[in-house]
């Protein structure tokens, strides 16, 4: 299994669009989150599997501008980007998170946005 997802802030954001072309996972995590904790390395697995390319937008701080710019009420929440803009959204549910039929929207979502390749993805904050 690849190690932790890169970690990116606000600044790999204008707005809401992602500041990277292609198909991208977003995961928003936290490190005080125990669904986080647990649905990252599934995404990880899958990221592998699927040869995605996923990063996390890190909401550790609770001052970070992400939680009102995305307006997150739970983490994780997850979104797939093509070409910078989201085109799926899975917010977490509150003392449950994200599960594994929520990783198959992911994957799903992704593949129909052209992001499953042969070649090792890779994603550079």
């Amino acid at each position: 299994m690849n190690g932790p997802l890169a970690r990116v802030g606000p600044e790999a954001f204008d707005g809401d669009r992602l500041l990277r072309p292609g198909v991208v996972v977003v995961a928003f995590l936290a490190d005080w989150c125990p669904f986080c904790r647990r649905f990252e390395p599934e995404l990880q697995r899958l990221v592998a599997e699927q040869r995605l390319v996923a990063v996390a937008a890190d909401l550790t701080s609770e001052e970070s501008p992400l939680w009102d710019r995305f307006r997150i009420r739970v983490v994780p929440t997850a979104m797939v980007y093509r070409d910078g803009v989201s085109v799926l959204r899975i917010d977490g549910r509150r003392l449950r998170g994200l599960g594994a039929a929520d990783l198959r929207r992911i994957a799903d979502a992704a593949r129909a946005a052209g992001g499953a390749g042969d070649s090792a993805p890779t994603f550079t904050p």
